[in-house]
């Protein structure tokens, strides 16, 4: 990675009248040939949402898909938005939480963008959390063979992770994400102000993603992440802006390099084998994404100190920042043979082993191809309480 923060700025005021550095929007390019977008990121932007999307997908017919709690925040302001810059759109609801992001949900979304006109040449506005995100990518993605979609990201956890790199899935009661296509969005819009709206569970549980980011790719954010949590925790405009953009950009240049999971991309994966295994089991929803990815980050390190691949201290630290930052790292003992079983049916299986990334130590990862049955039970005694 080559673009280091040398720390976090201040958030004052650079004169009379101008914004502060972390008032100005960012934009980062996603570099995939006929497939690149922007990110936008920053405060005050939901409300230029019909502006830039008129330069990225016309004045065409779309809906905006979000859920009940989202829509009743952002969802008038978001289509009005959009209508002002001459489109027709339509506003559809879908269901709260994990458990929309299934089939059925998949298909009353096709025909309700067929209630509402849509066709090949239309879009999809996906205003929300990674749940929203993702089940409408894929109604996007599989609707008339593909048609275009822009991610809204409103969560932590979406602004930093869901909402980039075009994966979108919906889940099977087998395991998550079992159904789903690569499919890029033509712009994200990541409105920071959003994050204030954000009840303090979900804010936390965004942190996760952006604690994986530094510890699979820089040690030197990782120290800052280290020596902020309070600021970040009570939501300081500047240090929340730049940690969202360089969790965004290690994200980006991880995408831009590997951009269909070929090998590379895997290591994004970080704490989400044993992540999504607990996610299952909890029953989707009961252990939100973030706090069952911390303890898969708990769990997968415990494996890697056993292995002798991480320094026991490192493992510690991971730990320590991942509390700090209000996030579980253990969990009610689960049924050890229950979170095998789970993780054998997960997606990221490779010709019938269990696929693994391990970090190595802060700031360093490599993709495992044969954690055994055995180190999966110890690392559920380890995250067990």
């Amino acid at each position: 990675m080559n673009i280091l923060l040398a720390g976090f700025p201040d958030s004052e005021t650079t004169g009379a009248g101008e914004p502060s550095q972390a008032e100005r929007a960012e934009v980062l390019t996603v570099p995939l040939g006929t497939n690149s977008y922007e990110i936008h990121l920053g405060p005050k932007l939901l409300p230029q949402l019909g502006h830039l999307a008129a330069r990225c997908v016309g004045g065409r017919r779309g809906c905006v898909v979000s859920n009940r709690s989202v829509a009743r925040l952002y969802g008038s302001q978001t289509v009005e938005t959009l209508r002002q810059a001459g489109m027709d759109v339509t506003l559809i609801e879908v269901p709260a939480g994990e458990r929309s992001k299934c089939l059925r949900q998949a298909r009353r979304l096709y025909h309700q963008f067929l209630a509402a006109g849509l066709d090949r040449a239309s879009f999809v506005v996906a205003l929300g959390g990674g749940v929203v995100g993702d089940l409408a990518g894929f109604a996007a993605a599989t609707y008339m063979r593909g048609i275009d979609y822009i991610q809204v990201p409103t969560t932590l956890m979406a602004q930093v992770d869901s909402s980039i790199g075009g994966k979108t899935a919906v889940n099977l009661p087998q395991g998550k994400n079992l159904i789903g296509a690569f499919h890029q969005p033509r712009m994200v819009v990541a409105d920071t102000d959003t994050l204030r709206s954000l009840p303090r569970r979900e804010y936390r549980n965004g942190w996760a993603e952006v604690i994986k980011h530094a510890l699979i790719a820089d040690a030197d954010f990782w120290a800052l992440l280290e020596a902020s949590v309070g600021p970040l925790l009570n939501l300081d405009t500047a240090c929340v802006g730049h940690a969202v953009r360089r969790s965004c950009e290690i994200k980006v240049d991880v995408v831009r390099r590997d951009e269909r999971e070929a090998g590379l991309r895997a290591v994004l994966n970080c704490g989400h084998t044993i992540g999504h295994a607990l996610e299952r089991i909890a029953a989707y929803g009961h252990l939100r994404h973030g706090e069952a990815v911390a303890i898969g980050l708990a769990a997968e390190a415990h494996i890697a100190v056993s292995r002798g691949m991480m320094p026991a201290a490192d493992a510690s630290r991971l730990e320590a920042l991942l509390v700090a930052f209000g996030l579980p790292v253990r969990v009610d003992a689960p049924e050890p043979t229950a979170v095998i079983a789970a993780c054998e049916v997960d997606k990221k299986r490779l010709a019938g082993k269990t696929r693994v990334p391990l970090p190595l130590r802060i700031g360093s990862v490599t993709i495992v191809d044969d954690v055994k049955p055995d180190e999966i039970r110890e690392a559920v005694a380890h995250i067990s309480r």
